[in-house]
């Protein structure tokens, strides 16, 4: 069939390949690792989010490249390739940063680890003593558990697991002479993927701080024992990923729940293999009957100079060295409410008298959060559970996306519930790999009396809002909180994210009535402040885009700044080469995928693109619009890409206080002034790291450094 070209919004030699981008923005936080100057177990946390960061990406994207060229799908990508075409181009691009992330592993971080104490050590080269502690753990912790299965014609090839790493044995019955292959499952689900062996074993001086030898070769040195009579031949490592996304019809909130179980059964279960990882020493002919149990090709195949599955490393930040690691971040209250923690903080440092309600702090003044220089639980947490203990409080009802084990949102949400509150939390059943967690959220909340409602047929609800009603005076008042960031504590410390706490009466009805528009009927077609998609944003983006347009053309100048996760959306990125080329200047900080080309003669000259990669995942958004003088600014959940301003429930909101603008402009300027973390994007959708010329200016240890002296804004 040939391949078929819709309309293109952008023509395709201007679009660069989303998966490509997505490779070249992993290739940067592979850069993290491999930079001498990031503290080791930091490079080892990189490492780690490189491997689960692939993970992900072939369990969903190349597993949906590869059922579209199962089905014949004939429909090019925006820049042009077919699915044959852009899985060869990710290969192309992806075996190198292996190769790099494996090298690195081996020659850098494996060594000086050592230097420092903490050895990773291979079985071969623990010492007598060692290896007696070792096979005795496997006898009495790791042999109970294992289950060898045999291939031959009476047993046909086991069912494997997603992300299973597992042991090849070759066999042979010394009787009959006959070879035989067998698989042992690795137990990296039940058991720490490094043994952690007592450093006292240890016959080197200095003695190290931590010890440990992979669980897999633990496995397979003590192979004899699980064919006991047999002759072990040699044993290889390999790991299968399996498609794991998920497909759901539209169906009623029941319905869903129960088609997302089955869903996730069937994702434990595995779809079709799309990666098969070997050890590089597996001879060919194990491959081969690999390859053909797993029905998988030789681009499918991928062979690793090194262990599998890296992403294990993350387990290394548990070693308490300091030393190695960041320094680390605690945050404070936001200035603005330093006077509305209540007493369960336990540091005594608000008398009772001094004490004012977060409301009042609110009612005051509109309150700019930045995460996770202010801190979570001392802001957002503290809204809710102080909403949860007030008796004033009727109502709340706030969006749940992505949260914390033992979340206390949840638990503030169901005490509220228990104190009488009408409180409505909307739990997306949809978020992908949370949604087993999120379907236990549900059903605790439902029992506690919380309305749980699944959100609009057809729609993820990615935004991220909450609403208190609050009886004041005879009269109702309602305070939001408004998001870019999930409402969940773990990740407040790691990621960045913006928050806006308000009293405002037109933001508060604009949640009453997109509250509704979640949980019943309600065809909302307008809003009063908020931009909402899929019902507003997507036209109000282009609008402020296209008046920068209008501006520049009637010589009053233009200029966007904006910064986000990832730029995808091709009639976005059409509006932005229109601009450029009518004047306007465009800056964007965009952490992951852009597939706009900067700084194209004639077309994009006056776009700069930059990525911030650093200790925290930027993930905040917000938009910035000259306005011919009087500038506009947005934050909210959403970014540049079609399935958030067309497929998913979306919030932004305008910032009108002029100094919380203010301050949004200077953290602006802050991240375009980065020379440290920040990476130049080139018109070919390459990247180069910016290096200081002189003093170092790294945003992010910036803002640690003045949020640590009590300035919550980037001067």
């Amino acid at each position: 069939m040939d391949p078929v070209m819709n309309e293109p919004v952008v023509a395709p030699e201007l679009y660069i390949n989303r998966e490509l981008s997505w490779i070249a923005f992993n290739s940067r936080v592979l850069a993290q690792a491999l930079d001498p100057a990031t503290p080791l177990l930091e490079q080892a946390k990189f490492s780690a989010i490189f491997s689960n960061n692939l993970d992900e990406f072939f369990m969903v994207r190349v597993a949906s490249l590869k059922s579209q060229l199962e089905a014949g799908v004939s429909t090019l990508s925006d820049d042009g390739l077919t699915p044959r075409e852009q899985l060869e181009a990710i290969q192309l691009k992806l075996r190198p940063l292996l190769e790099q992330q494996q090298a690195h592993y081996r020659h850098h971080l494996k060594q000086e680890l050592f230097d420092q104490g903490v050895q990773l050590i291979d079985y071969q080269r623990l010492n007598k003593q060692q290896k007696t502690w070792v096979n005795t753990y496997f006898q009495t912790a790791i042999f109970p558990v294992l289950t060898p299965l045999a291939v031959d014609p009476a047993h046909p090839f086991p069912f494997m697991s997603n992300l299973s790493l597992n042991v090849a044995a070759l066999i042979r019955d010394p009787d009959t002479g006959q070879q035989q292959f067998a698989r042992v499952k690795v137990p990296t689900k039940t058991l720490p993927r490094f043994v952690e062996i007592p450093t006292e074993l240890c016959t080197r001086e200095p003695s190290p701080v931590y010890t440990v030898v992979p669980l897999e070769q633990v496995v397979a040195f003590n192979l004899q024992l699980l064919f006991p009579g047999m002759t072990i031949e040699g044993h290889y490592f390999f790991r299968i990923t399996r498609d794991a996304d998920l497909e759901l019809r539209d169906l009623e909130a029941d319905d869903l729940m129960e088609a997302l179980q089955e869903g996730l059964r069937k994702r434990r279960r595995g779809g079709e293999v799309v990666r098969l990882e070997v050890a590089n020493e597996m001879p060919d002919e194990v491959v081969d009957l690999l390859m053909e149990g797993t029905d998988v090709d030789l681009a499918d195949l991928y062979r690793i100079n090194g262990p599998l599955g890296l992403d294990d490393l993350m387990r290394l930040l548990a070693i308490p060295l300091p030393q190695l690691k960041d320094k680390p971040h605690q945050g404070r209250t936001a200035t603005a409410l330093g006077r509305a923690q209540k007493s369960r903080l336990g540091d005594g440092s608000i008398k009772a008298e001094e004490f004012e309600s977060i409301f009042a702090a609110i009612r005051r003044n509109d309150v700019l959060l930045h995460h996770p220089y202010d801190l979570f639980s001392t802001s957002v947490e503290e809204f809710i559970n102080q909403a949860a203990d007030d008796p004033s409080v009727l109502a709340i009802k706030m969006t749940l996306y992505r949260t914390s084990k033992d979340s206390p949102i949840i638990a503030a949400l169901i005490r509220a519930a228990e104190n009488g509150k009408q409180v409505m939390a909307l739990v997306e059943l949809k978020a992908r790999f949370d949604e087993d967690n999120n379907i236990q959220w549900a059903r605790q909340l439902e029992h506690s009396g919380v309305h749980v409602v699944y959100g609009v047929l057809g729609l993820k609800t990615h935004t991220k809002i909450m609403l208190v009603v609050r009886k004041e005076k005879e009269r109702l008042r309602s305070y939001v909180h408004i998001g870019t960031g999930n409402y969940n504590s773990k990740t407040s410390s790691l990621y960045t994210d913006l928050g806006l706490l308000s009293a405002q009466p037109e933001l508060g009805q604009d949640l009453v009535e997109l509250f509704n528009y979640l949980t019943g009927f309600s065809k909302q077609q307008s809003f009063r402040s908020l931009l909402v998609a899929p019902v507003t944003l997507r036209k109000g983006m282009e609008a402020l885009i296209q008046r920068e347009i209008s501006h520049a053309r009637e010589g009053r100048g233009g200029h966007i700044r904006a910064k986000m996760n990832a730029l995808v959306d091709p009639a976005i990125i059409a509006l932005l080469y229109e601009a450029s080329q009518a004047g306007v200047v465009i800056e964007l900080v965009i952490r992951g995928m852009c597939c706009l080309r900067p700084g194209v003669p004639g077309v994009s000259e006056t776009i700069q693109v930059i990525s911030i990669i650093g200790r925290f995942l930027e993930h905040s958004r917000m938009f910035w619009f000259a306005n011919a003088g009087e500038p506009e600014m947005y934050i909210g959940s959403a970014d540049w890409m079609p399935r958030n301003l067309d497929r998913r429930v979306e919030a932004v909101t305008p910032i009108k206080n002029p100094q919380l603008r203010s301050q949004l402009e200077r953290l602006l300027d802050t991240y375009q002034n980065d020379d440290c973390a920040a990476w130049d994007m080139q018109s070919d959708g390459s990247f180069i790291q910016r290096r200081p010329s002189g003093d170092p200016r790294c945003a992010q240890l910036d803002l640690i450094k003045q949020w640590r002296k009590g300035l919550n804004a980037p001067a």
